[in-house]
């Protein structure tokens, strides 16, 4: 299925007004993402047409097929947006459908943050392509930055265009394709300009709880995820090393000896890790490429942006009856305050027992 026209011309015009903001560099970024959107654009094809292609492999149809169920479970039952997306498919012929730029300051666990017209600042930017951002990365390391590249795979257009199931999707299990669904659905549901925590919490909130209810509507049970939680104590790890980096970079130590405690610190990342997955794990650690390749600040931002306010949200949820329209009234009302008396809310709630 090629590009409509439309859409073509909306994501020219809206690279070119983007660049008018800025210099030629930025012009130059912009006219990549327009080129990569329209690419995915037009590899998209509708489902209903690959499954009934004889040339197409049936695993591929049968993970399209339960794609289908779950696009369908997520409007009737989770409320989430009713339009075309997640009825297309499309193949990119890559890993990832992008590439994520994360930059942070030697002495800081903040995000230099990437800003843009419609969804505001956010903690990374994203190419479509490895090199482009591996060059981006370079530059910025030059400037004397500390950067991180990371693959998604998944890409959502927030609603503008009728996003697609990727290849790149179809990697992981069948719950981990429903669920990655229902997160890109959530964004469109709800996304707040420049706050990629509430954004992400939400979408991930969402995604666990809608996972919930699609097994249960299938008559399976809640998986005991022995993988989640070595997933999110791993997290905790990186997080609790990340607050103790915060605390040192503001101790307004000498240079050199608080680039030696940085050193230790990332050390003891390692051996907290180690010691983690030998004992409690069985020797069995999904984070061992990462944990073992070099260590920065920028390497440590991905951490809790996704599940920083779920609890929150897991209790507004529950405020509101497990009602996903009242919930998601109540998740608007609250996306709309300014960005302290959101945190603020968001806080109180995680908090209430």
């Amino acid at each position: 299925m090629r590009a409509h026209p439309t859409d073509r011309a909306r994501l020219v015009l809206g690279a070119l007004a983007f660049a008018t903001l800025s210099a030629c560099s930025t012009l130059g970024y912009y006219g990549h993402l327009a080129h990569g959107e329209y690419a995915m654009l037009a590899a998209r094809r509708p489902i209903d047409r690959v499954v009934a292609d004889p040339t197409v492999d049936t695993a591929l149809k049968e993970r399209l097929q339960l794609a289908e169920r779950a696009r369908a479970f997520a409007s009737e039952r989770l409320r989430l947006p009713r339009n075309a997306s997640y009825t297309l498919y499309a193949d990119l012929h890559r890993p990832y459908a992008t590439w994520n730029l994360f930059a942070a300051k030697e002495f800081s666990v903040d995000a230099v943050p990437q800003c843009y017209p419609i969804v505001g600042c956010l903690a990374y930017r994203g190419y479509f392509d490895r090199q482009r951002a591996d060059a981006e990365a370079a530059q910025l390391q030059a400037q004397g930055l500390e950067t991180w590249v990371g693959g998604s795979v998944a890409y959502s257009t927030l609603g503008w265009f009728a996003d697609p199931i990727l290849n790149t999707m179809l990697r992981w299990d069948d719950d981990e394709l429903a669920a990655t669904i229902f997160h890109e659905l959530a964004h469109q549901r709800l996304f707040v300009k420049g706050d990629t925590e509430f954004n992400e919490s939400f979408a991930s909130f969402v995604q666990r709880e809608g996972l919930r209810e699609w097994r249960a509507a299938r008559d399976l049970p809640m998986a005991d995820d022995i993988v989640a939680r070595q997933s999110d104590q791993f997290e905790q790890l990186v997080l609790d090393c990340r607050e103790r980096l915060r605390v040192l970079y503001a101790s307004g130590l000498p240079a050199d000896a608080m680039r030696a405690r940085k050193r230790e610190e990332f050390e003891r990342l390692r051996a907290d890790y180690y010691r983690m997955r030998d004992s409690q794990w069985q020797g069995h650690g999904a984070g061992d490429e990462w944990i073992g390749g070099p260590m920065n600040n920028a390497k440590l931002l991905p951490f809790g942006l996704y599940h920083r306010w779920v609890d929150a949200f897991a209790a507004m949820f529950a405020q509101e009856g497990n009602d996903w329209s009242k919930f998601y009234g109540a998740a608007d009302r609250v996306g709309r305050l300014d960005a302290s008396a959101r945190a603020t809310t968001l806080a109180q709630l995680q908090a209430a027992p």
